[in-house]
């Protein structure tokens, strides 16, 4: 069976039809990832720079717009090196690693998220208890569970994909996904879809977890309003970029289907991506647009920049 798997190149054939609208997609994508990059950089930059902000909250916000940074950095360079060419191919080892980097980093984003969501429970459920229960030992414990269960649940899937014999080279995307190479197999790979079982299955207890934790702290906050305003500034940017991850990641899954194939390339090609577009452009501008303390720390730097900027220039 090892000699069947003699492809050393994958063709990605999300971008068949773009024909002559390449060179207004590249400039759009370009423009989109640039964007990506100072929003993410920004609020980290804000974050580690601001001795205020050194707080578990804002610490792991910015393991989030890390992380953002780390996913698109397997898509977008080589997306836009695509857009400039007329063969889309990738080789056997970087498909690998791509596949590795953007799901990882999806992965990554869902077990921050869980991460975010006990500490706003502590936060608002416990506050007396709040500085016992979340030391800074206690953040570090939970980065780090944050960032390695996540990196190795995708490299043990990525080294289960590795020892299938692949009978096909055609993946219909714009980027390698592991799916996409399983489907591609010469057989049935029950390790790898037990495997995804197991994830599956971890990821739904995280998400129960999350919704019981914002049912407890839903209760808390409804009884006052001081604790209905904490709510609104902590805790609704940490909802809204829960959902729109979820929904993302639902149109990543949707996409992976058998039929997807059947679907419209634009709409394949808007379904494949959204997790890669929406999480990491939007989490940076909900969290520094909705946290007063990021807002003000922002605002403030923008108006030392500007008095230094006038007072050289006087």
């Amino acid at each position: 069976m090892g000699n069947l798997s003699t492809f050393k190149f994958f063709h990605l054939s999300g971008l068949q039809d773009s024909g002559v609208y390449k060179p207004l997609y590249f400039l759009l994508v370009f423009v989109l990832y640039i964007l990506i990059i100072i929003v993410n950089l920004t609020l980290i930059f804000i974050v580690t720079v601001d001795k205020s902000l050194h707080e578990p909250m804002y610490i792991f916000i910015c393991n989030l717009c890390a992380n953002g940074l780390y996913g698109t950095v397997g898509f977008y360079p080589k997306f836009l090196l695509d857009l400039q060419s007329d063969i889309h191919i990738i080789s056997y080892s970087w498909c690998m690693i791509q596949t590795y980097v953007i799901y990882s980093s999806a992965l990554c984003e869902m077990t921050i998220l869980t991460v975010m969501c006990y500490d706003r429970y502590v936060a608002i459920c416990r506050p007396l208890q709040y500085h016992n229960i979340v030391t800074p030992r206690a953040v570090l414990k939970l980065l780090i569970l944050a960032w390695s269960y996540p990196l190795l649940a995708t490299a043990i899937a990525i080294i289960l994909t590795s020892r299938i014999p692949f009978c096909g080279s055609h993946i219909y995307k714009l980027f390698c996904d592991n799916a996409s190479m399983v489907m591609l197999g010469c057989y049935r790979a029950i390790a790898n879809q037990v495997w995804s079982m197991v994830g599956i299955s971890i990821y739904l207890l995280q998400f129960v977890l999350t919704l019981i934790s914002y049912a407890h702290i839903v209760k808390v906050c409804m009884s006052s309003s001081e604790g209905r305003a904490k709510f609104s500034k902590t805790c609704v940017p940490h909802i809204v970029v829960m959902v729109i991850y979820i929904m993302t990641a639902l149109f990543d899954v949707f996409y992976s289907w058998d039929g997807s194939v059947d679907l419209p390339i634009g709409v394949r090609n808007a379904l494949a991506i959204q997790f890669l577009i929406l999480p990491p452009l939007l989490n940076p501008l909900i969290y520094g647009l909705q946290l007063p303390r990021i807002r003000n720390v922002l605002c403030g730097q923008s108006c030392k920049h500007k008095a230094r900027y006038l007072r050289n220039n006087t």
